[in-house]
C-alpha cells in the first residue's frame, strides 16, 4: 500500500509515517510538503492508494488544496488531517469529497480506525464532527446499500454523493440525464431517511455503510 502524506512539517510527516508502519509494515509513505509537490507525485505515480492531506498548507486558502486534489484525482481516496476540529471544517471537508477526517489530536488507534474504514470504501467522521446533527436512527443496522433497498445504480450515485460530486458531475460520470440523476439522488436520500447530501454523508457514516465489494 502506498500513501501520499501532504504536510508542511517534516517532523510531523516522519511521526505519522512511523505510526503507519504499525498499521501495515509493508506500507510505503511518499512525502510532499505542499500542493505542487503532491500533484507532481500523483502525476508521476499511478499506484497511490490514499492521500493524507493537512488542512492548512502555506500559500493555500482554506480547503483549496482539498478541492484541487479532488478535482484532479477524484479516484484516489483522500483523508484530511487537521488541528482544526470544529464541526463546520469537518463537514465542509466531507462535502468537498474527503472520505475521512482525522483530528491531529486523535490517538493512533483512532487514526488506524479511520484509515481502515476509508480503505474499505467507508467514510470516517470523528464524533465531534457529528455532534448536534440530529438524524433518524435506521430501523436496523446496515452495512451495505442493498440492505437499504438501493439498486446498483443508486449505490453508484450514493458513492458519488459521498465524494462530494454535484448533480451535474453525477449525471456526466454515470452517463445519464440531469433529471435521471436527480431522481436517483432523491431515491438515495429517501432510503437514508434524510433530506440533504450533508445529512446523507453523516447518515452513511453512522450506519457504517461500506460501498466496496
Amino acid at each position: 500500500m502506498r500513501l501520499l502524506l501532504v504536510d508542511d512539517h517534516a517532523l510531523f510527516r516522519d511521526g505519522v509515517a512511523l505510526l503507519l508502519k504499525e498499521l501495515d509494515p509493508a506500507v510505503q509513505v511518499v512525502h510532499a510538503s505542499n500542493v505542487a509537490e503532491a500533484l507532481a507525485v500523483l502525476g508521476a505515480s499511478t499506484d497511490i492508494d490514499l492521500i493524507l492531506l493537512d488542512a492548512i498548507l502555506p500559500g493555500v486558502h482554506g480547503l483549496q488544496a482539498l478541492e484541487t486534489l479532488r478535482e484532479r484525482y477524484p479516484d484516489v481516496p483522500l483523508v484530511m488531517l487537521s488541528s482544526q476540529e470544529d464541526q463546520a471544517t469537518v463537514l465542509r471537508s466531507i462535502q468537498l469529497g474527503a472520505m475521512g477526517f482525522i483530528p491531529k489530536s486523535a490517538s493512533s488507534e483512532q487514526m488506524f480506525e479511520a484509515l481502515r474504514t476509508v480503505l474499505a470504501h467507508g467514510i470516517y467522521v470523528p464524533p465531534l464532527g457529528l455532534s448536534g446533527i440530529a438524524l433518524p436512527a435506521p430501523a436496523r443496522p446496515c452495512t451495505h446499500p442493498a440492505e437499504l433497498g438501493l439498486t446498483q445504480r443508486q449505490t453508484q450515485v450514493l458513492w458519488l454523493i459521498l465524494e462530494g460530486k454535484p448533480m451535474k458531475s453525477i449525471a456526466r460520470e454515470l452517463g445519464m440525464s440531469h433529471n435521471t440523476a436527480k431522481t436517483h439522488v432523491s431515491a438515495v436520500l429517501r432510503a437514508l431517511a434524510v433530506t440533504t447530501r450533508t445529512q446523507a454523508i453523516v447518515a452513511a457514516h453512522r450506519m457504517g455503510l461500506v460501498l466496496g465489494d
